[in-house]
C-alpha cells in the first residue's frame, strides 16, 4: 500500500507541476505573442528587449509632419507623469503619479472609461518618495494588469473588470522604513518582477518575484548581504569572468553598513527568454556621503544578470564602484543579437548610465565590450580600464579634482560632470534595427557637491549632501541632447541639443520616424539623421515615454504629458519659492539645511530645482494623454 500511495503521490505531483509548466508557458507565450504584434503596445518598453521599436509605418519620415490631436484625456491629477499607455487590443491601460489610478479605454468608442481603479494608500508616502510622486507604468499578463503603488503594494486587476485579483506588500506600505515604489513591473513566464525605490532613506534594495496565478513570493534578492540573500553563487556567480567568493555583498562594506546599503531597483528590467535571464541595475549605495561607507560598497551599481526561474545571480558588474555622486545604475538594458564588436558577433545588452558611459556587454557571460563616454563633457572619471590583465579592470579611472570623497566631508567638490542625475536618467533610449543605431535622451548637466555627516534613522532621509545643479559650462546649445549612438564602436554619431534635458522615452519605428518628449511640452518627431520634422505642444512637460499603436487599420502615438520628476520636482512639489524649499532643506537636510534663502531654493529638491529653475517659464503642472493620427 505505502508503494502504491508513493506512486500516486509522484504521479499526482507530476501532474500538477505538468499542469503549471503548461499555464507558465502559456501565460508567457501569450504576452510573447501580443508584444510581437505591432498593433499592441503590450509591455512598458514594448518587448522584454526593450528596444522600444515599432515595426508600424503607416506614420513615416514623408507623411510625419501631418499629424494631428485625434483625442486627449485628462488623468484628474497633476504632477510627474513618467511611464506610458498599454494598448492590448482594443483597450488601453493608463495610469498616474500618486494615487496612482488606473484608466481602463475603450478604443472602440472615443476612449470611453470602461473601468477605473483609484487605490487607497497612506498620503504619508508622499513624503518619502525622493523625487517626485512618480510611477512608471503598469504592465500586463494572464488577463491581468499589474500596478505597483507608490506605498509598494503589488496589485494584480482583472484587466476586463479592474475588480483586485489579488494584492501583495512588497515593503512596509506605512513608510517606516522609507520604502516605496515607483518602478514598472516586469511579467516574466509565470511571474511578475518588481523593485523597490528608497536609497535616500537607507532602503537596502532587493528585486522580488511574485507569483501571477495568487501573487506569493517565488523569490526574493537583495543588492547586499550574506549569499544566501543575495542568492549569489560565491563560486558559478561571476564579475568580469571571475567567481565573485564567499558573501561578497558583505566583505566591501564597513560592519554592518550593507544593511543600510541602497542598491534599489527602481529601473527598467529586461529578460532574455533563450537564456532565461532578468537584467536590471541597482541604484546608489546610503548615504550620500562616501567618506562615511569606505569600500567599493557591492553590490550597489551593479548591472545583475537573474535566473527567471529561481533568481540565482549568473554574473554581476560593477560600474561605480565607491559611488562618490549619487551615479544610480538603474536604467534600462536593451537587449540586442547578434552584434559585431571588436570583429566577433555577440548577443549583447547595452546600458547608458546616469555615470555618463555607455556599456556593451555580452548579455551572456557577462564580458565587457565596450564602454565609452555618450557625453563628451563627464570628467568625473578619465576612462573605464578595458585591459583584462589589469588589476583595475573594468573600473572608471576617477579623477581625484572630483572626487567628493578624496575631497573629504564639508568640502564643495565643483565642476563636476555629470551632475547626480546623470547623463541619463531612468528615461528610455530606443533601438532601430534598421540603422543599427541606438536614440538616446540625454542630460548636458554638472554640479557642486559638498557631503557632510549624516545618521541613519528608519524612516528619515539618508542622504549626506547638499547639490547645485547647472548647465555644463562651455556647451552649445541647451540643458540636454538627444543623440544617436553607435554601441559596437561607443561613438556619437549624431547629437541634437535641447533647451532642457530630454526626460522622456524614446520611440523609434520602421517608418523612420524616432519620437520624444521635451520638458517644456513639445512632442518631437526627426528622421534618423536627427532633422526635426515635426513638433507640438502638450499641456504640459513631457517626462513621460511615447508609444504607438494600431487600431481599425490605422496607427496612432500617444503620450502622457505632466511636468514633474527629478528634473521637474521644483514645479511639481512647490519648492520655487522660499517657504516651500525651506521646509523640504529643513526635513531632508535637517541642521545642514542653508539658511540664505538663495541657496536653500537652488539646492532644494536634490539640486534640482536651481538647475531647472527657467523650466517654470515655459511650462506649469498637468496630466494629460495625447493620442496623435494622420487625417482622416
Amino acid at each position: 500500500m505505502r508503494v502504491l500511495a508513493r506512486t500516486a503521490y509522484l504521479l499526482t505531483t507530476a501532474a500538477l507541476m505538468s499542469f503549471g509548466a503548461v499555464h507558465m508557458t502559456s501565460a508567457n507565450e501569450e504576452l510573447m505573442k501580443m508584444s510581437s504584434d505591432p498593433k499592441n503596445w503590450a509591455m512598458p518598453t514594448g518587448d522584454y528587449a526593450n528596444t522600444r521599436y515599432s515595426k508600424l509605418n503607416q506614420i513615416n519620415k514623408d507623411n510625419v509632419k501631418n499629424l494631428q490631436v485625434k483625442w486627449t484625456m485628462s488623468t484628474g491629477v497633476l504632477r510627474g507623469h513618467e511611464g506610458g499607455p498599454l494598448v492590448i487590443g482594443d483597450v488601453m491601460y493608463i495610469h498616474t503619479p500618486f494615487p496612482n489610478i488606473v484608466y481602463a479605454l475603450d478604443l472602440n468608442n472615443e476612449g470611453k472609461i470602461l473601468w477605473k481603479y483609484e487605490p487607497k494608500q497612506d498620503p504619508n508616502v508622499i513624503a518619502i518618495m525622493c523625487c517626485d510622486t512618480v510611477n512608471r507604468g503598469v504592465a500586463y499578463g494572464d488577463g491581468k494588469i499589474i500596478l505597483n503603488q507608490a506605498d509598494t503594494t503589488v496589485v494584480a486587476l482583472d484587466a476586463k473588470t479592474g475588480k483586485v485579483v489579488w494584492s501583495v506588500k512588497n515593503g512596509e506600505t506605512d513608510g517606516s522604513k522609507g520604502e516605496s515604489g515607483t518602478a514598472a513591473p516586469m511579467v516574466v513566464k509565470d511571474k511578475v518582477i518588481i523593485g523597490v525605490s528608497g536609497a535616500e532613506f537607507g532602503v537596502r534594495g532587493w528585486t522580488a518575484a511574485y507569483n501571477l496565478k495568487d501573487g506569493s513570493l517565488a523569490w526574493k534578492a537583495y543588492s547586499t548581504g550574506p549569499d544566501a540573500e543575495t542568492l549569489i553563487d560565491p563560486e558559478k556567480t561571476t564579475h568580469l569572468g571571475k567567481p565573485v567568493g564567499p558573501d561578497s555583498g558583505i566583505n566591501t562594506w564597513e560592519g554592518e553598513q550593507w544593511k543600510t546599503g541602497g542598491g534599489t531597483t527602481w529601473g527598467w528590467f529586461a529578460y532574455d527568454p533563450k537564456l532565461n535571464l532578468v537584467y536590471y541595475g541597482t541604484g546608489n549605495p546610503s548615504t550620500w556621503n562616501p567618506v562615511q561607507r569606505p569600500g567599493d560598497n557591492r553590490w550597489s551599481m551593479t548591472l545583475m544578470a537573474r535566473d527567471a526561474d529561481t533568481g540565482v545571480a549568473k554574473w554581476l558588474y560593477q560600474m561605480t564602484p565607491h559611488d562618490e555622486w549619487d551615479y544610480d545604475g538603474v536604467n534600462e538594458n536593451i537587449l540586442v543579437d547578434g552584434m559585431e564588436v571588436n570583429g566577433a558577433k555577440h548577443d549583447v545588452l547595452v546600458h547608458f548610465d546616469r555615470n555618463g558611459f555607455a556599456y556593451t556587454m555580452d548579455r551572456a557571460s557577462g564580458e565587457l565590450l565596450v564602454a565609452k563616454k555618450y557625453d563628451p563633457t563627464v570628467n568625473w572619471a578619465t576612462e573605464v580600464n578595458m585591459d583584462p590583465k589589469s588589476d583595475q579592470y573594468g573600473r572608471p579611472q576617477v579623477v581625484a579634482k572630483y572626487s567628493t570623497q578624496q575631497n573629504g566631508e564639508d568640502t564643495n567638490t565643483t565642476g563636476v560632470c555629470p551632475a547626480a542625475l546623470g547623463t541619463k536618467d531612468q528615461q528610455p533610449a530606443t533601438y532601430s534595427p534598421k540603422t543599427g543605431l541606438f536614440y538616446v535622451p540625454t542630460n548636458h548637466v554638472c554640479m557642486d557637491y559638498e557631503p557632510y555627516k549624516v545618521s541613519y534613522t528608519a524612516g528619515q532621509p539618508y542622504v549626506g549632501a547638499t547639490v547645485a545643479m547647472y548647465p555644463t559650462p562651455n556647451s552649445h546649445g541647451g540643458m540636454g541632447n538627444f543623440i544617436a549612438w553607435d554601441a559596437a564602436k561607443g561613438e556619437i554619431v549624431w547629437s541634437k541639443p535641447e533647451q532642457f534635458s530630454v526626460w522622456s522615452g524614446a520611440l523609434a519605428t520602421e517608418g523612420d520616424v524616432v519620437f520624444y518628449g521635451t520638458l517644456e511640452g513639445y512632442i518631437k518627431a526627426v528622421d534618423t539623421e536627427g532633422k526635426e520634422l515635426y513638433k507640438f505642444k502638450t499641456p504640459s512637460g513631457i517626462i513621460g515615454n511615447v508609444n504607438t499603436f494600431e487600431h481599425r487599420g490605422k496607427q496612432y502615438i500617444a503620450v502622457l504629458s505632466g511636468v514633474g520628476g527629478w528634473a521637474g520636482i521644483g514645479l511639481a512639489g512647490g519648492l520655487l519659492g522660499a517657504e516651500g524649499a525651506a521646509a523640504w532643506q529643513a526635513a531632508v537636510a535637517g541642521e545642514k539645511a542653508p539658511t540664505e534663502e538663495e541657496k536653500s531654493i537652488s539646492t532644494a529638491g536634490l539640486g534640482a530645482v536651481g538647475g531647472y529653475a527657467a523650466l517654470a517659464d515655459y511650462t506649469t503642472l498637468g496630466g494629460q494623454l495625447t493620442v496623435f493620427g494622420l487625417p482622416d
